[in-house]
Order: structure tokens, then sequence, then C-alpha cells
């Protein structure tokens, strides 16, 4: 059998924000259950009880409606406090050169989106100031959106749990 690696809360959290895959599935599966007991690690817990027999493809599709296609939720902290302003801009380029600090890539998705922030926030002890005021507001309302468009949606578990993650990283 494969060893899968296992991590921290924030990190867990990063990568149920991500596109599912069969693969990133087994490895959430098994790093959710290595998990503590706190508030955000009994939201992904809630999560995994959820989607963890959901076939695949209907996790991709569900995915997809909520945060890419016509979505639900914009998983863009940037975009959420600032609009497509200048002000997003400055925000980006000093959330990537934080990245770049502590060799977090944001791989396809731009800095200002929730998985990059979130292993971000798993990589250092001392985020940007510019983060503070507008992580927690941003994942609020995100998880506010899609309670509203569908309670009963499993990712509100993973967006609840990102803002745990981001109250406890602020502080």
């Amino acid at each position: 059998m494969v060893s899968v690696p296992t991590f921290g809360t924030p990190t867990v959290v990063a990568l149920a924000i991500r596109y599912p895959t069969e693969d990133a599935i087994d490895v959430l599966r098994t790093s959710v259950d290595a998990l503590g007991t706190g508030g955000a690690e009994r939201e992904m817990r809630r999560f995994m009880k959820d989607v963890g027999t959901m076939p695949i493809g209907q996790l991709e599709e569900l995915y997809t409606t909520t945060f890419d296609l016509s979505p639900v939720v914009v998983p863009y902290v940037g975009h959420l406090a600032y609009g497509d302003s200048y002000e997003r801009g400055t925000f980006m380029a000093d959330l990537k050169g934080a990245m770049r600090a502590v060799d977090i890539d944001p791989d396809s998705e731009l800095p200002d989106h929730l998985d990059p922030i979130l292993r971000y926030l798993a990589a250092t002890d001392d985020p940007i100031e510019s983060l503070e005021p507008v992580l927690v507001p941003a994942i609020t309302k995100m998880e506010k959106s899609l309670k509203k468009s569908n309670s009963k949606n499993p990712y509100v578990h993973v967006l609840v749990a990102a803002r745990i993650v981001a109250e406890e990283s602020m502080r």
C-alpha cells in the first residue's frame, strides 16, 4: 500500500477547495482522518461524510457549479474585497511576493484564490498585513452566498472550516 502524506488543517482545507480528483480525494480522506478535534476539523469531517461515497464525476460537477462556471461562490478574496480595482492588483502583487517568500506556488490559480491563501497561512506565522482586514470578511461572504443558494451543499463545511482557519491565523 502506498503511504499517503497527511497535512495540517489549513492545507487540508486548501486541498478541499481545489478541483477534485480521485488522488486528491484519497489524500483528503486520509488527511481529514488524521486531523485534531477543533471546529475546522469537525467541518472537514462533515464535508468528507457528505462527499466520501460520491462518485468523482458527481463531485466534479458539484465543485464546478459551486466555484467555477457561473459560480455560486467566487473563491477570490481580492475580488470580493476590491472588485476589479487597482487595489486588487496591489493586493495580489503583495500576496504573490509573500507566497514566493515561503515557497508557495499558486499553481494555476491567481494568488488571491482561497486555495493558495490557505496554503500560505499554513506556511507562515506572520501573514502580510493586507490580508488581515479582508480575509475573514471575504470568506464570510462566500459562506453566506453558498448557504443562501444551497445550505446542504457539502462545500459549506469547507468554507466554514476556511473561515475558522483564517480567524485563527489572523490572531
